[in-house]
């Protein structure tokens, strides 16, 4: 995303206070719109990755639901012939379908945990100002003695 600077002819110490504050404004901006511009693209990679799990989720409920559903009579009518009442047979079927929802409901829940949450874009922004702060940490910079 980013590019690198441009050289710049200097020309001994011609340029003004001016020039130099319009220059870092120019620098800052750049960086800003570069920011930006990664977190958009992370934002829209994460949103195209919802929406795709989105509707392959709901295509897979639907299919499931049929068949589910089919698989519930059956149940059903095989916890009958081997001698439950009805109205347990259909009880037994609601638990298990209760605890199946429980079991699919965890599994979305880790897989939207998983999103990035622009951590790119965290990272390049600390280094960022760690660069325009010229890290406090590291003190002035080194000067040879003579």
């Amino acid at each position: 995303m980013a590019e690198p600077a441009a050289a710049r002819p200097v020309v001994g110490d011609d340029r003004s206070v001016g020039d130099l504050v319009s220059e870092a404004i120019k620098d800052l901006t750049q960086l800003v719109k570069y920011e930006t511009d990664l977190a958009k693209a992370e934002l829209r990679a994460d949103l195209q990755r919802l929406g795709l799990s989105g509707a392959l989720l709901a295509i897979a409920a639907f299919t499931c639901f049929l068949v589910l559903v089919m698989l519930c009579f059956a149940m059903a009518a095989g916890l009958v012939v081997a001698g439950l009442p009805a109205w347990a047979a259909f009880l037994i079927v609601a638990g298990t379908l209760v605890l199946l929802a429980a079991i699919l409901a965890g599994i979305v829940y880790l897989k939207v945990r998983r999103m990035s949450g622009l951590r790119k874009t965290r990272e390049s922004v600390q280094d960022s100002l760690a660069l325009l702060r010229r890290d406090e940490h590291a003190g002035p910079p080194a000067t040879v003695q003579r």
